[in-house]
């Protein structure tokens, strides 16, 4: 059983080189190119970037937070930052691996061919629930 202290020496290892990493893409990369490729116009390229950022990062879930704290500074369409974090959860390559040895490869493209539709389904239907206005406020405190 893992305790408070391993659990607590596990994320001060994992967020400073999180932090240094979103520290450098707060600085190196331009809301506007974000906002181009992930945006309110994005499109299914923002989904698409969504779905890979997410399914390529590393890290527990906690590590995706920050990063969702700055795709809101960027101004990254909504629906777009809950299908990177849907993404985090639920089709990490390394999670892939394990389920392809471990489950089988039956079971894992199975899991697979469920949970993309749902992913982007999921980042849509939250942005609807949350609403216009919530989302406007949230951007906004997020820039000011």
């Amino acid at each position: 059983m893992i305790s408070a202290k391993q659990s607590m020496l596990q994320m001060l290892s994992v967020l400073p080189p999180v932090m240094l990493i979103l520290g450098l893409i707060d600085a190196w990369v331009p809301r506007e190119i974000l906002m181009k490729y992930m945006g309110d116009n994005s499109g299914v390229m923002g989904v698409i970037i969504a779905m890979l950022i997410g399914s390529v990062a590393a890290g527990p879930m906690y590590a995706a937070f920050p990063f969702t704290s700055v795709l809101i500074k960027k101004g990254v369409r909504f629906s777009n930052i809950i299908i990177f974090m849907n993404a985090w959860c639920v089709t990490k390559i390394s999670t892939l691996l394990f389920e392809f040895s471990a489950l089988g490869y039956k079971f894992t493209i199975a899991r697979l061919i469920i949970d993309l539709p749902a992913v982007i389904i999921m980042g849509y239907i939250v942005e609807k629930i949350v609403g216009k206005e919530e989302i406007k406020k949230l951007y906004n405190e997020k820039n000011n």
